[in-house]
């Protein structure tokens, strides 16, 4: 059974940092490449950031550049993202995803493919951040 659990997630002031955790299993981890989307209320899902666990690439949106770091445990099956400095806007509930050969050509060569919730076969249940004073 294919199975992707994130956790981490919590109450953090801005500024502060969070770091959350997709744990999977259930299929070959380096033959797929992982993203964090996030959902704000009232707002469509959005691409975040993502993952080559093969080679390392990785690639983020815009708005949390400089900010977020996305990693991976390979013994562990496991993708971090660390999230620094965070703002208000960065509320909401963030799911990892994990896609096959070309979700990790499209993380590789950074193409909009990646940006695709279609593209990704299996996805998390959600973990929730909420950034307030």
């Amino acid at each position: 059974e294919v199975q992707l659990q994130a956790s981490g997630g919590g109450l953090v002031q801005p500024g502060g940092s969070l770091r959350l955790s997709c744990t999977c299993s259930g299929f070959v981890f380096g033959d797929y490449g992982i993203s964090w989307f996030r959902q704000a209320p009232g707002k469509e899902r959005e691409w975040v950031s993502g993952i080559s666990p093969s080679d390392g690439t990785t690639r983020y949106a815009l708005p949390v550049k400089g900010r977020f770091t996305i990693s991976t445990d390979n013994a562990k099956n496991t993708v971090y993202l660390q999230m620094n400095s965070l703002k208000l806007e960065d509320t909401a509930v963030y799911y990892c995803a994990a896609g096959s050969l070309r979700v990790i050509h499209a993380i590789m060569v950074a193409s909009n493919a990646m940006f695709r919730e279609e593209e990704y076969d299996y996805w998390g249940q959600g973990t929730l951040v909420t950034v307030s004073s």
